[in-house]
């Protein structure tokens, strides 16, 4: 949709009081978002986006995982919702950067809120919820992938299938909390007094192995780091199982977010180099498979 038709839409919106400015705002994988200014109320952000069944992207869950977060203290007040737009209050902050999340000074703010996420949302959360199952969204990809001839991906396939058997296997049993699943540096805001936690878009239940391997693999944590974040978020040294879920579920995250990007290069409309992300990610994945493999 044009951007003078999406300005319409959000003019039109009921919940501003007085006279309002828009800008875009620069980011967003998966939706458009907005800055509004309104004269009398403060600024907003708007994010627009249909759902993405493909991806498991349902904005009914979204919109309840953002609400239970504000209720929880860790995410920005949802001030209105209709049909593919969110309007949230905007936050006057830094966005952090890779560098920024391995930062030791914001290291404790963010394993705190990660783990707030895990058990302190779920108390706020109404309505019925997802789950994100990072095995089943990879062979959901897979399989949309393998219909899609020609692609980027389609030689890697077969490999990344049987990666994907012995990587869930390696997982074993999980403890089930509430996670993020889309932990990029981008979606942690620091104000200068506080940080906090946005972007609901993947939110469901899933292994908190996920969060923490999502967080060490798209921010470059090396094994220093990686062994303090479980440690911190554990409060003990984990054991060998534990480490070997970990790596498992670090895998599984540069696998999915290959996947990801080989099923948005035919399947989004927004401009990214789709493609690009693709290769990144899958150098990425091919390194720490290595790394299991061999550890």
């Amino acid at each position: 949709m044009p951007h003078s038709e999406l300005y319409d839409q959000i003019n039109r919106l009921p919940c501003w009081q007085g006279r309002i400015e828009i800008a875009p705002l620069v980011g967003g994988m998966t939706n458009r978002n907005f800055v509004v200014t309104d004269s009398q109320a403060g600024r907003f952000v708007v994010r627009v986006g249909r759902d993405l069944p493909e991806h498991g992207v349902m904005r009914f869950n979204e919109l309840a995982a953002a609400r239970a977060a504000y209720a929880a203290g860790i995410s920005p007040e949802v001030i209105f919702a209709t049909e593919g737009m969110l309007v949230c209050r905007h936050i006057e902050s830094h966005t952090l950067t890779p560098d920024d999340v391995r930062e030791p000074r914001y290291f404790a703010s963010i394993i705190d809120l990660i783990r707030r996420c895990h058990y302190e949302v779920p108390s706020h959360f109404r309505g019925p919820a997802l789950a994100f199952w990072v095995f089943h969204i990879i062979r959901n990809y897979l399989s949309l992938l393998e219909t899609e001839s020609g692609r980027s991906l389609s030689a890697e396939l077969p490999r990344l299938r049987a990666m994907t058997e012995r990587l869930e296997s390696a997982v074993g049993p999980i403890t089930l909390v509430f996670g993020h699943n889309d932990l990029l540096a981008a979606n942690f805001l620091d104000d200068g007094k506080r940080l906090w936690l946005i972007d609901w878009d993947y939110a469901g239940f899933n292994s908190p192995l996920f969060d923490l391997a999502n967080l060490s693999s798209n921010n470059g944590f090396d094994e220093t780091l990686e062994a303090q974040l479980l440690h911190d978020y554990f409060g003990a040294t984990v054991d060998a199982a534990c480490q070997r879920a970990f790596a498992a579920m670090k895998c599984a995250s540069l696998l999915r977010e290959t996947l990801w990007g080989g099923v948005s290069e035919f399947r989004s409309s927004i401009q990214f180099d789709y493609a690009g992300y693709t290769r990144d990610y899958l150098h990425r994945l091919d390194h720490a498979w290595e790394q299991f493999r061999h550890g």
